[in-house]
């Protein structure tokens, strides 16, 4: 959470990532195919079933911002959670997050069935354009703007209305999601299928970073990083790098096809916290959750 050219070696272990995860995404709709298969043996195709399948999306730390109860506050199990605007806070806090206005689109496909993942749930939370995650960061603790959930509808897409997260030292721009079997399996705060973070494209973000003064760190911030140093994306990025368009007087428009494979199928390698297992959700950083994102030192996911 909390967020340019590799070495052979690092290529591999990219590619071997990559190419597993898509091995995992495309076994699943082979064992749906065949599910679907005629009398004649050819197989049936319906209205549901996207023309193309997506590489399975990787797992990943949802970091030690995620409000989703693994790190102290819940703020799925409160209600107004579901919502498609997260500018604002909600229920008994007040105030809204400023920056240049953003619409992210995910479109979900569930590859153990190879349709689109209509009926699925999705939790999303990003940082603020100062490079804050409500709930945690000084100055915004009383706060609970940029996070919610949304049902994905029959064409298994989700949308929200929010405002382009910042770049804080160490991390690339990015957002986090959690992928739910189901509504009421999000809003009891547990079991999320899928946790994985979108990158963002650097002319997009360089863009909206000059357009608006508020941002006027994340500038600063994104010239010590790139994708390939990123403790997350650093090893491949292919199924995480949204498609942007607009401009920042207009709007952003953030999107995304996302791959869901088996919950069991989503593993990660690393958790980015001294002291965490692997595949863990990762801890705050030194000196507790209601810091900023450190300058110094191992950053957060």
């Amino acid at each position: 959470m909390d967020d340019h050219d590799l070495g052979l070696g690092h290529d591999l272990r990219v590619m071997s990532r990559r190419r597993m995860l898509g091995a995992l995404g495309i076994a699943g709709v082979a064992a749906a195919a065949a599910a679907c298969a005629t009398d004649s043996g050819s197989t049936a195709t319906t209205s549901s079933s996207p023309s193309t399948l997506p590489a399975a999306a990787p797992g990943e730390t949802a970091g030690p911002y995620p409000g989703d109860g693994s790190n102290g506050p819940n703020v799925l199990i409160e209600s107004g959670v579901v919502r498609s605007d997260i500018t604002g806070s909600f229920g008994a806090y007040s105030g809204t997050a400023e920056g240049v206005p953003m619409t992210l689109t995910l479109n979900l496909v569930d590859l153990t069935t190879g349709a689109v993942g209509a009926g699925l749930a999705v939790y999303v939370w990003h940082c603020d354009r100062e490079g804050r995650y409500s709930l945690y960061s000084e100055g915004v603790t009383d706060q609970n703007y940029l996070r919610g959930v949304q049902v994905a509808d029959d064409t298994g897409t989700v949308e929200f209305t929010s405002i382009f997260p910042a770049c804080y030292t160490g991390r690339w721009p990015h957002i986090h999601f959690e992928v739910y079997d189901s509504l009421s399996t999000a809003v009891a705060g547990d079991n999320a299928r899928l946790t994985s973070q979108i990158a963002l494209p650097q002319d997009a973000c360089e863009a909206v970073f000059a357009a608006d003064s508020g941002y006027a760190a994340s500038t600063r911030n994104m010239s010590g990083v790139t994708l390939s140093s990123d403790n997350v994306f650093g090893d491949g990025w292919d199924a995480e790098l949204a498609t942007v368009t607009g401009t920042p007087a207009t709007g952003m428009g953030v999107s995304l096809t996302i791959g869901v494979a088996e919950k069991s199928q989503n593993t990660q390698s690393d958790s980015g916290f001294p002291g965490q297992p692997p595949g863990g959700q990762g801890g705050p950083p030194s000196g507790g959750p209601g810091d900023e994102p450190p300058s110094g030192g191992r950053p957060p996911r």
